[in-house]
């Protein structure tokens, strides 16, 4: 028994389950405020992914595309760049943030974004004297990484343009959640106004569960101000909860700035919530307040009404972005379950040496396997394969063919989920979302007994 770290040995990839770099530089633009991104390549390349976003959060986003065509993959697409950043700047008045996306074509080519964005500026000072527009060229080609290695691309990409110089301390606390919903950014910031910690969300997308109001106005749209990206670096402290989403730029206000960076492990279950909130108050002196005491208290009642009863021994596969994937693993070990496999699913390198998944791998005593670049064929593969037993799925929408044809229970989490309702709205970090997380694995559970007559009288006396 032990765990087995290994990369899939497959040259090609069957299912995969991320998108490209530039999907997730997207989704880091659309949480600022006041900023549409614009991605300087084939038409594609935004409506895809803005359907992907449509799917997940049932609401619409700008997204713009430089709509390349045959003849700038001859001549190159600098007058694409150049008539697209125009043209929004001459549409929406109030656009004060426009991210140049690259895709894998552009990049092939070779066009000079920096260049063109040089010589944007400079038409736009001409044309708009008493407006500042912040055009940040963002490098994401497409046949490297992923859409988590373009997340934080982004995000790091804004940092560095909007953050140029040391502002006076401001007393915030810079806050890098990563990739996650609307629910866990609310839960985030519950924590600290009970904490009464005045925090700077990096990307706050709250209202990306926008509401429909009478007068019929459109409040889908990120919330991180440009006011809000300049004063990082008068923060008094980076907290990064996302080690491959949003870490990077941590670092550099830290190397540039002094902004000292705690990069901590994501708060899934209830031992890294801890880990944050005493973070959190080592930071700003602030203590953990009573009411976190209690919710932390609720969450470990439910969790142990399930636990041994329902989750002892049952071996789960997991798979999503790799901070989640970890965490995720991290939580199933509080409430016994046995993580037997991990699917993260693109190139970097650095999984291998990650210090949680070397944890992992000294406690496990039961066989358990990280498959890294993996995709959703190593998920089938593995499940098809009586002697592997798979008890529990737990991942986005993309893998449930694979759990409804081998007829195993599967749990939604991570982004893309569209087949189950309003989960964006939920918490999954925090012990609110520990809590939540559980359930849905022992309901989804309970559903599989019932369907397959399994013990299902076990429920009864439950």
């Amino acid at each position: 028994m032990g765990c087995e770290i290994t990369t899939k040995k497959r040259q090609g990839i069957i299912n995969p389950m991320y998108d490209c770099q530039p999907a997730g530089a997207q989704y880091a633009g659309i949480g600022i405020k006041d900023c549409i991104p614009l991605v300087h390549g084939g038409q594609g390349c935004s409506m895809f992914v803005r359907l992907l976003f449509a799917q997940h959060f049932k609401e619409n986003f700008d997204v713009a595309s430089t709509s390349l065509h045959e003849d700038s993959a001859v001549f190159g697409g600098h007058q694409r760049i150049i008539d697209g950043v125009l043209t929004l700047v001459r549409r929406y008045p109030e656009l004060r943030v426009i991210p140049v996306i690259t895709t894998c074509s552009t990049e092939v080519i070779g066009d000079d974004v920096e260049g063109n964005i040089t010589k944007i500026n400079e038409m736009l000072k001409e044309e708009f004297p008493n407006r500042k527009v912040h055009v940040v060229a963002v490098h994401t080609p497409s046949f490297k990484s992923s859409q988590v290695g373009g997340y934080s691309q982004c995000v790091e990409a804004v940092i560095k343009n909007l953050a140029t110089a040391k502002v006076k301390s401001n007393g915030k606390i810079n806050l890098f959640p990563g990739w996650v919903n609307p629910g866990d950014v609310v839960l985030l910031k519950h924590y600290l106004s009970e904490m009464g910690i005045d925090g700077t969300i990096l990307m706050d997308t709250e209202d990306f569960d926008s509401p429909m109001l009478p007068d019929k106005s459109i409040h889908t749209h990120g919330r991180t101000t440009v006011e809000e990206l300049a004063g990082t670096s008068g923060a008094i402290a980076s907290v990064a909860l996302a080690r491959y989403e949003g870490a990077s730029a941590a670092e550099y206000l830290e190397k540039e700035f002094e902004v000292p960076a705690h990069v901590v492990s994501t708060p899934y279950g209830i031992g890294n919530t801890d880990a944050l909130l005493r973070t959190l108050s080592e930071i700003t002196g602030k203590p953990i307040p009573e009411s976190l005491v209690k919710e932390r208290g609720l969450a470990v009642d439910a969790l142990q009404d399930l636990a041994h009863m329902f989750f002892a021994n049952k071996r789960v596969a997991i798979f999503g972005h790799p901070d989640m994937v970890i965490g995720m693993a991290e939580f199933c070990l509080e409430v016994e379950l046995e993580p037997a496999l991990l699917l993260l699913g693109d190139d970097n390198s650095k999984y291998k040496k990650d210090p949680r998944i070397l944890a992992l791998k000294a406690r496990a005593n039961w066989d358990m396997e990280v498959v890294c670049n993996a995709d959703l064929w190593e998920l089938e593969k593995r499940a098809k394969d009586p002697d592997y037993k798979i008890d529990v799925i737990l991942g986005h929408s993309k893998g449930r063919y694979v759990a409804i044809d081998n007829n195993i229970p599967m749990a939604r989490v991570g982004f893309p989920t569209f087949d189950r309702a309003g989960l964006y709205r939920h918490p999954t970090m925090g012990y609110r979302g520990a809590m939540l997380l559980g359930e849905a694995i022992a309901n989804a559970m309970f559903a599989h007994m019932e369907y397959t007559r399994d013990r299902e009288w076990i429920l009864n006396t439950w």
